[in-house]
């Protein structure tokens, strides 16, 4: 079908609201203009006949509430543009907070030099982390060889790959050695709440990424004994949390033997990252 680039975005808008998205109108322009391979800028003719078949495509499957990302094959993260897919949880806004934290441990682009991600997924805290240590080397672990698959791909295309190792493995089981700097965004959400979270969520990323077990804190249970000997003397783990998960998190550090638990907040005022430390020798 042919129409105009007006008419195409007042029915694509139309049908993502009656779909429950929330900005449909912004959503609708990225996508034509995903379909249509133009800046948004070439939008404003509104004038313009355009070919809408590939938009109707993608208007069908965000309207089905395929998350966004999976649609264009890509999503931002800290300041690379990495690849999405379904086997890996997408990266958001609020896990960047764990690389503020980070960069606030480690002043000095000289340090950390050895840096780890358990559960790396798409690899994008790693490489996030990686661009702002120019002298670091780093190791990502994920079960899922779909998943790593991806991070290499990233690391390939941010010009990360030469200093990003990632390896098969269930969470630090398999590691010998010490790092500067550990970091993870394990999986959280209670067993029970999944089905509660929006459909593009609960649906459609990958459940081995979101499940936390009946309390949420499964994951945690198995990555913080390892720590100790994963880090470095004075070595830093940062974590993400979810907003109700400090206290119970903190605890479980404490039984591990780590100190120094400092807790930061996501740009929403929620607790999201909790930073720990490994002290003596």
């Amino acid at each position: 079908m042919t129409e105009t680039v007006a008419a195409a975005l007042r029915r694509g808008a139309a049908l993502l609201a009656a779909a429950g998205i929330e900005r449909p109108a912004r959503e609708a322009r990225l996508l034509l203009a995903h379909a249509l391979r133009a800046a948004s800028a070439e939008l404003l003719d509104g004038t313009r006949p355009v070919v809408t078949e590939p938009y109707d495509d993608l208007l069908a499957r965000r309207a089905a509430r395929e998350p966004f990302a999976h649609l264009t094959g890509t999503q931002g993260f800290w300041t690379l543009d990495l690849a999405v897919s379904p086997a890996a949880l997408i990266p958001r806004a609020d896990t960047e907070t764990l690389i503020e934290a980070l960069l606030a441990a480690f002043p000095n682009p000289e340090s950390p030099r050895r840096i780890l991600d358990l559960g790396t997924g798409t690899g994008a805290l790693l490489l996030a982390a990686l661009a702002e240590y120019p002298q670091a080397l780093g190791i990502g672990i994920d079960r899922s060889p779909a998943a790593l698959a991806l991070a290499v791909c990233n690391a390939r295309e941010t010009g990360l790959a030469g200093r990003a190792m990632f390896v098969t493995a269930d969470w630090g089981a398999c590691l010998r050695g010490e790092f500067d700097a550990v970091l993870a965004n394990p999986p959280y959400i209670r067993s029970g709440d999944i089905e509660l979270l929006m459909p593009e969520v609960a649906v459609y990323e990958p459940r081995s990424a979101l499940d936390g077990g009946p309390d949420g804190l499964a994951a945690y249970r198995r990555i913080l004994p390892d720590l100790p000997s994963l880090l470095s003397p004075g070595g830093v783990a940062v974590l993400e949390i979810g907003a109700d998960q400090a206290d119970p998190v903190m605890a479980l550090a404490q039984v591990s033997g780590l100190q120094e638990p400092v807790l930061r907040q996501d740009l929403g005022g929620n607790a999201r990252a909790l930073v720990l430390r490994r002290t003596g020798s």
